[in-house]
């Protein structure tokens, strides 16, 4: 029989729909159940493409005995942490403060009726190993101290709400922005910057990208930033976190090398290394980067994109419930899928003549040889051995797909596509590939349509259900995508849903009095917790998102206050910025360039000479430049962007509230632009 899960749209939740566990989401009617019964919650947050979320369920959650165990101590409560990033941060922090330890999925905790937890844990395996109890012992273990502790549990609860609110960002008066805290970041940065492998710190390693477009961005300042970045980006390229094969990154590397990863392959990730990548490419000129960004923008739209427009969540880590089995070979396998000329290349290229490095019985893909030493080992020109390292992939790729498929997670959600639709307007517009943005602003249409009802934004979307209030992430996120979408290509639509979501944030998140913006919206769920998130994690923090796009959108509309409401949110951080600046790289860049403000660049013309114009502009990478080109009707557009149309093309080039008169030539452009 079903439990309460069935009609759920998460893809998670209806992965435990089937568990004779009594299973509930979260909402009104479970937290009344546990008040009326006197029982605590036990909360299960996790995901779907989490390998340990997997292992918990077939080891507990689909054992009658455990769940029986389960139905007769708790209410019990499933949560989609990407469908409900909410609770998972709020009990991710109460996790913290519980244990003194890092949290993670899947993510298991007890909770008292109202909400408030009083122990928790993340994996726990049904018997005693991995030095962690028995989940069933667990089980047993925390109903006992909610019956029969309730006073202490009832102190330790009041404790536990008190640091959470101590735990959020103070508001400081006298903050002057100043931009200290970006050389304390750079500092930050070098000292855990890898020099052999790149990236920062141990393993496992991740990729960390708001620091690395922290980085980006003041490479044409800093040669160390600029070296530290593009480094990075190399040594990923290189290793097992990306697919060889079919382009897009996996979530991490379990090791410092990145040659072996954990194979879950996440759109968020993938969204912001795509803008990454194109950034890099236009930076260095590094053929690498090109065809990595290419590679994962035709994995995009060949795996994650919906008919319907909008993008995909996630690939599972496991298939056949065993993770990257569907990823990793056996040597002899592909001796038998390739030719003698292509597994030679392949042999030295992918580190073939090499034991294996996946549980030490098989191979993963990473380049272990660069093509220019396969070439000079083997005596073949350069082109004779790229001919042979393609034709091997595509057959290898052709026998991959063979294979059971990972799992794939269908919710479309509005934050995760934010970050999409930005990696792939930005990598469009760099290598103008006109499918790409295609791409982009079919996905947008898709929110536009879907997710945004008379004027508010939805979360989630699964089989054309969608629902869940919307977040700051998804309010800030698609504000970024929609404005790099204005610049990769001019749509009225475009501009004016970036101007409502703008809007949206000032009226539903923003802390008026102290700054900053609230994780939910004013008139969200009452939770235990309602947090100001600053410090980035998988993903850019809102509130430095939130505080960059509002500044960028102040510039295209010429209304002040988003730039104040950008101002409020980066004094209210900025103790913290002082303090450890390198875990804040989005507020970091919004910081630099409240501090040098972004300039806006409009263009008007004849469009023959404007694709020339735009095609020169395009190679080049101007990280604090807006450039857009409006339409030949300005009707209605915001006055920064109604300039007149002339005989020739002409730009207009304002930095802050400083103008320079108009421009005729390029080569005079570049020159203002401070590149030739």
């Amino acid at each position: 029989m079903a439990n309460h899960l069935v009609n759920e749209t998460s893809p998670y939740l209806r992965q435990h729909a089937g568990n004779p566990v009594d299973w509930r989401p979260w909402g009104p009617e479970a937290l009344r159940l546990a008040r009326e019964q006197d029982k605590p919650i036990l909360l299960s947050i996790g995901y779907s493409s989490c390998h340990w979320c997997h292992v918990m369920a077939h080891e507990s959650f689909e054992d009658a005995g455990v769940a029986a165990l389960m139905n007769a101590l708790f209410v019990n409560i499933k949560v989609d942490r990407e469908e409900r990033p909410d609770l998972d941060q709020i009990y991710q922090a109460a996790h913290y403060l519980l244990v003194q330890g890092s949290g993670g999925w899947p993510l298991t905790m007890f909770l008292t009726p109202d909400g408030t937890p009083f122990f928790g844990g993340t994996y726990f395996p049904k018997f005693n190993s991995h030095n962690l109890p028995a989940f069933p012992d667990v089980l047993q273990r925390a109903a006992e101290v909610y019956r029969e502790k309730r006073h202490e549990v009832a102190l330790q609860n009041k404790d536990l709400v008190a640091a959470l609110a101590r735990a959020q960002p103070q508001p400081d008066s006298a903050a002057d922005l100043q931009d200290a805290p970006l050389h304390l970041a750079m500092a930050q940065l070098g000292e855990n910057f890898d020099p052999v492998h790149g990236g920062f710190g141990a393993a496992p390693k991740f990729p960390q990208q708001p620091e690395l477009d922290f980085l980006l961005r003041r490479s044409a300042i800093d040669a160390r930033a600029h070296n530290m970045a593009l480094y990075s980006l190399e040594q990923m390229a290189n290793g097992g976190i990306f697919d060889h094969l079919s382009g897009g990154f996996y979530r991490y590397s379990v090791d410092e090398y990145w040659n072996i990863p954990h194979f879950e392959k996440m759109l968020y990730d993938n969204g912001q290394l795509l803008a990454l990548y194109s950034d890099a490419w236009l930076c260095s000129g590094k053929p690498q980067f090109a065809q990595v960004t290419k590679e994962t923008a035709s994995w995009v739209m060949r795996k994650m994109q919906a008919s319907e427009g909008g993008y995909y969540s996630s690939l599972d880590a496991d298939s056949e419930h065993e993770e990257g089995k569907f990823y990793v070979w056996q040597r002899d396998e592909i001796r038998g899928l390739l030719n003698a000329q292509e597994y030679a290349v392949a042999e030295l290229h992918y580190g073939l003549d090499r034991p294996p490095n996946f549980d030490q019985i098989a191979w993963h893909l990473h380049v272990s040889m660069s093509m220019g030493e396969v070439a000079a080992s083997l005596q073949l020109s350069a082109e004779e051995a790229e001919k042979h390292l393609s034709s091997a992939r595509q057959k290898l790729y052709t026998a991959r797909a063979r294979r059971v498929h990972p799992a794939r997670d269908e919710k479309i959600l509005a934050s995760w596509n934010g970050l999409m639709i930005t990696g792939m307007a930005r990598a469009a517009r760099a290598m103008q590939r006109h499918d790409w943005l295609e791409s982009a602003q079919r996905a947008m249409d898709f929110v536009r349509s879907v997710l945004w009802r008379d004027g508010r934004l939805l979360a989630t979307c699964k089989d054309g259900r969608a629902h869940l209030n919307a977040y700051l992430d998804d309010h800030a996120f698609l504000l970024q995508a929609a404005l790099e979408l204005v610049q990769a290509a001019f749509r009225r639509e475009d501009l004016d849903f970036a101007i409502q979501l703008a809007d949206a944030l000032l009226e539903r998140f923003e802390d008026r009095q102290n700054g900053g913006f609230f994780f939910t919206s004013h008139d969200h769920e009452a939770l235990i917790q309602r947090p100001k998130v600053g410090q980035d994690s998988a993903m850019p923090s809102g509130n430095g998102v939130a505080a960059l796009a509002l500044q960028r959108i102040a510039l295209v509309t010429g209304k002040l206050e988003y730039a104040d409401a950008a101002e409020r949110c980066l004094k209210l951080f900025f103790p913290l910025l002082q303090q450890v600046p390198s875990a804040h790289g989005s507020l970091c860049t919004a910081l630099s360039e409240n501090l040098r403000p972004a300039s806006l660049l409009v263009l008007r013309g004849k469009p023959n000479e404007l694709d020339v114009w735009q095609g020169k502009l395009r190679r080049r990478y101007f990280p604090d430049v807006l450039i857009i080109t409006p339409p030949e009707n300005t009707d209605g557009l915001p006055e920064p962007l109604v300039k007149p149309t002339g005989e020739h093309a002409t730009a207009w080039l304002c930095r802050g509230t400083q103008c320079l008169p108009p421009i005729t030539r390029i080569e005079e452009l570049l020159s203002a632009l401070g590149t030739t």
